[in-house]
């Protein structure tokens, strides 16, 4: 298929799948003219990808999940890792929700008397505070 086509039936604007290929993530078979060619299975790296980038994953971790000839070979320890991930952020979000639909119909006479508000503005400044302290801490290991 050349790149009109994979475009066409993917979804997938020819400016990503090139800048895919330029990360490694797929690979043409050839030019036809000036147009790049991809095998039939582009379609299953390309649904992988999105797959992947729908669950959070970086590109760069997706990249991981392909063996040399773009078959998927998926480490099942960095599924579990992403599923744990998520899981504790679908616990937060539920949190924070429950949170704002209680500080809606909150009794108290202001958002700052009511202790339900109260200890979400305390969760909301620890966890601003933690990942300032995870961004500084991987950019002194980065220097």
């Amino acid at each position: 298929m050349d790149i009109a086509e994979v475009a066409k039936r993917s979804g997938v604007p020819a400016s990503t799948l090139r800048y895919y290929e330029e990360k490694g993530l797929i690979a043409s078979i050839g030019r036809q003219g000036a147009r790049r060619r991809f095998a039939p299975g582009i379609l299953d790296q390309l649904a992988l990808i999105s797959l992947g980038q729908a669950a959070g994953f970086s590109l760069d971790e997706i990249g991981t999940m392909f063996s040399p000839d773009g078959r998927p070979s998926i480490d099942r320890q960095m599924l579990i890792a992403k599923a744990d991930e998520l899981d504790a952020l679908v616990k937060r979000l539920k949190a924070m929700s429950s949170g704002l639909r209680h500080a809606a119909v909150c009794p108290a006479p202001s958002h700052a008397e009511c202790p339900t508000f109260r200890r979400l503005l305390r969760a909301a400044a620890a966890s601003t505070m933690a990942r300032a302290a995870h961004r500084h801490r991987h950019s002194k290991e980065s220097a």
